[in-house]
This record gives C-alpha cells, structure tokens and sequence, in this order.
C-alpha cells in the first residue's frame, strides 16, 4: 500500500470519528483558538489554497513548516512546545518579527493530500526549514542530495528546536526573549540594502494612515478635497501596487461614501468607517501590527512617523517634472489635514508655506522634501538629547551620512557642523534609494506584473466629481465606466515609458 494511499486511509478514518478539521482559510499572522480560553496559536495554519500565496509574501527571511494530523497524539503534545518558538517570531507581538515564519500544515485534512505528499511527509510531526520562496510550488524528496529545504531533525522540544534555528541563522534567541530585548541591531548606516525591506513598512503605514484618519473622524467638508488629492497621486504613484489598487478602490467609491452635500451627517452617524471597512488600502492583511526597516529598539520610538516618511519620500522620486507642483500640494495639504501630532504638523506646514514660487521640476521638490526631512531631524536631535526620549539604536541624523552616500557631501564645517551638499550627487541617491532599491523585494518576488490588461485597469486611476487634477498627476482622471479603454491603453504606454531608476545602498534611519 503506498504511503499516500494509508495517509489518506488515515485522513478519512479521523473525519468518521468527528475529528475533520477546521478550515484555515486565514492568512492573519495572529489567529486565537480557544483551547483553555488563554492558549495563542501564533504559528500560521495553512492549506493547499493558500500556502504558495502565504509564503510567497511573507516578509521573513527563513520559514519553518509542521506538517502534522490533528488526530495524531504525539503532536497535540508537541504543539505547546512548537508554539513557544512560534510566539518569538509571528503575530503583532512578536519578540523577533520578520526573520521565521512559523506555520503548520494538516495532513489529515482531505484537502492537503496532495501537497504533503509532495514534501514526502513520512512521519508526525514533520518539520522543515528553509528560505520561503523555495517552499512556493516546491516538493522535497529525502533522496536528492542538494536542496534549500531541510529537515528539521532536532526539534522535538522549545529549547532544542529553537536551538535548530539558532544554528541555522547565527542567532542567539532565548524562549524568554521579551519584545525588543536581547535584539542585536545592525549599523543603521551602513547595511546596504535594508532600504528594500520598507516596502513593507510603506504599506503599513499607508494603512495606517487611513485607519488613524477613520478613527479621528478626520474627512470633513473642508478636508474632503485635499484626501481625494492625495488619494490620487497615491493610485499614480505609491511604490506598492496593492496599495495603488486598495486606493482606486476607495478613490471610485468616495462620492458614496462620502458624499459632499451631507458629509457632516455622515460623519456623525458613522464616520463612513463601516462603508469604508470592505475597503482595504493596501490589502486585507495589512496593516500587519509590526515594522521592519521601520522597527526601533523601543515601542515608542520610530515605527509610524518612519515609515511615513519614506511613503512621502518615494512618492517624490516617482514624479514627472509637470506633477512636481501637485505634488507638492498633496503632500502639504494631508499633511496638514491629517497628521494628528500638532507640533509636526504645524512645523511641516510652516515649512510648505515658505514656499513662494511654484515647483517646476521634480528635481526641486524632491530636494525640497529631503531638506524639510533634516529640518525636521535637525529639531528632534536637539529635543531628544535634551529629554532623552530618541532611541539609543537608531539617533535621530543629518541624512544621507557620509557611508551612505560618499559623493553627496563635499565639506563639513566642523565649527557649526555645516555641512556643503552636492545636491546632484544627492538627488541621485534619492531616486535610487526609494526608487529601484526600495521595490526590489517585489520584483524578486514577482510582484511586479505591468503586462495585460488586468494589471492596467488595476492601476488606472479612478473618477471623481470632487475636482479635476493635471493629466500627469493622476494620468487622466476619468468616468473609467465609459472611457476606460482608451484610459487604461494611456496608461499601460507611461507605464512602459516610466523607468524606474538604477540600484543603490541603503540607510535605517528616518
């Protein structure tokens, strides 16, 4: 009898018994089952419809895989131990987010049949180990020789399994880590290459944004306008295309959801949160409850006003030369709206109203933006050394520092610390660093789809009766139910023609 055959035999004789198992259609990174009413799965379940799509987006460098049949008593009893390394590592609370993902497979559910035969499951528990993207349409088979899969042959405890991954990554976790302790942080300067894990982050704090702008009852008559705004140079610009989607989405709906001429009613009644609730803005997962290059070695330091930042940022390397003044607009006018911390709010709208001529060049915004960020730093340096509220890992900087970017700087004045800037050299880095760089995660992962027509009417830009916005902006704001054909062919034709910009180093601090 062959091996798939009896497992199937076991799977059907567990569904006689009552025991067919739960479907796990979640992708959360935190799913609670009542077991005793304190019990926490972190480990992320999986099943045949979602494993490839999970572990093909999941952040995480390294994944762990259990497969196991909820009927097998040898696993019920290793579960607590699994779920204590899994607690480390998954769910908003996690001790070491974004490094293991830890999932489980079951074996005895009718519909995962075929994947675990195809890793070869022969016993229970199973465990395997490697980098995410070799699990997604993978197989394993105990006798090739050269695979990035591995069995996991030492984990039959917490404290031996961990102890696995420990060895596997050069780490030295601990069962009794606690959030952002015992954490050994990289140089946030001169770890080239991080900048690419903040497309997460991007779209946390794109969600996030929005879901502090439903909760403030925020969209008024007079803020309407300037969130459409916004809304739009999003769905041109916004460096996740799940988020360019997520803001179409809301942008078609918005008259709907909130219409002008009873707006303030609407808002007493329920702020639009339950209509706007079916939308997600950057996908039903997001926001995911933790930071990745936007994580700070304390919970009150970084995270949100980071990952801001570099959402403003790589949207102003995005631009055309005749977008630089809508630009320009949109970010100071939701800024100005919808930034709830007074004190930057106020200083980021002193900054835009110095302005006295409008941008004529994507060049100069990008440069102005990148000068209001050091202003910014430049406050907050002097605060925090005063109060000692910054984070000793990540300290507030002038920014891009010397390791960075060796060509932007050409003298500093040690005296009074000034600094002789090459903006071209600077400009340069900009659009590299939150252009290619910062997507590359999707592109290694095929994210990145610009052929066919889906993936046009996906990015086209949605209508709106608010107020009409320049074609380079918002690429032809339209009615997409009577024009979209043509619209979405404009479309996919800039896209072509936009070329994203060469590689470059990376940085952690905002």
């Amino acid at each position: 009898m062959s091996r798939t055959l009896r497992l199937l035999i076991l799977s059907l004789v567990s569904l006689s018994f009552g025991l067919s198992s739960a479907s796990f259609g979640s992708r959360s990174i935190l799913r609670v089952i009542s077991d005793n009413g304190d019990l926490h799965d972190y480990a992320v379940e999986l099943n045949a419809t979602n494993f490839d799509a999970v572990l093909r987006e999941t952040p995480a460098t390294y994944a762990v895989v259990e497969f196991f049949a909820h009927w097998c008593p040898a696993c019920r009893n290793y579960k607590p131990h699994y779920e204590k390394v899994a607690r480390l590592f998954n769910g908003p609370d996690a001790v070491h987010p974004g490094h293991v993902l830890m999932t489980r497979v079951d074996c005895a559910s009718k519909i995962n049949t075929k994947l675990c035969d195809k890793f070869s499951v022969g016993h229970y528990p199973m465990l395997f180990w490697g980098p995410p993207p070799k699990f997604v349409a993978g197989s394993w088979d105990p006798k090739q020789e050269k695979s990035e899969l591995h069995v996991i042959d030492d984990g039959r405890t917490a404290d031996r399994l961990l102890n696995w991954i420990n060895k596997q990554m050069g780490s030295s976790y601990g069962l009794e880590d606690e959030k952002f302790e015992n954490e050994h942080y990289s140089s946030n300067v001169s770890d080239v290459g991080q900048i690419a894990r903040a497309v997460y982050d991007v779209e946390e704090a794109t969600a996030t944004a929005f879901d502090i702008i439903l909760e403030h009852k925020m969209i008024k008559s007079e803020t309407r306008a300037s969130l459409i705004k916004f809304l739009q140079f999003l769905v041109a610009h916004h460096p996740s295309r799940r988020c360019r989607k997520g803001s179409a989405d809301v942008l078609v709906n918005f008259d709907e959801l909130f219409p002008s001429n009873s707006l303030e009613n609407k808002q007493e009644e329920n702020d639009g949160k339950d209509e706007l609730g079916s939308f997600h803005i950057c996908g039903k997962d997001v926001p995911r409850g933790y930071w990745m290059f936007c994580r700070g070695s304390k919970n009150e330091t970084r995270g949100f006003s980071c990952g801001l930042w570099v959402v403003l940022h790589s949207l102003s390397v995005r631009i055309v030369d005749g977008e630089s003044q809508f630009a320009f607009k949109a970010i100071c006018d939701f800024v100005h709206n919808f930034f709830i911390c007074e004190e930057c709010r106020q200083h980021f709208y002193d900054m835009c109203s110095s302005v006295s001529s409008p941008f004529n060049k994507s060049r100069d915004f990008a440069l102005w933006l990148w000068t209001a960020h050091n202003k910014v730093n430049e406050r907050l340096m002097k605060e925090e050394e005063s109060l000692g509220t910054g984070d000793p890992k990540f300290p507030k900087m002038i920014w891009p520092p010397k390791q960075l970017c060796p060509t932007c700087i050409r003298s500093r004045n040690q005296r009074n610390n000034e600094i002789d800037w090459d903006q071209d050299e600077v400009f340069k880095f900009l659009i590299s660093y939150y252009g290619n760089t910062l997507v590359s995660l999707y592109k290694d992962k095929g994210f990145l789809d610009n052929d066919g027509i889906d993936s046009a009417l996906e990015d086209l830009v949605a209508s709106t009766n608010a107020l009409v916005v320049p074609v380079g902006a918002a690429l032809a704001i339209a009615a997409a139910s009577c024009a979209f054909g043509a619209l979405a062919c404009y479309w996919r034709s800039q896209q072509k023609s936009r070329k994203y910009f060469h590689q470059l180093h990376s940085l952690k601090n905002i």
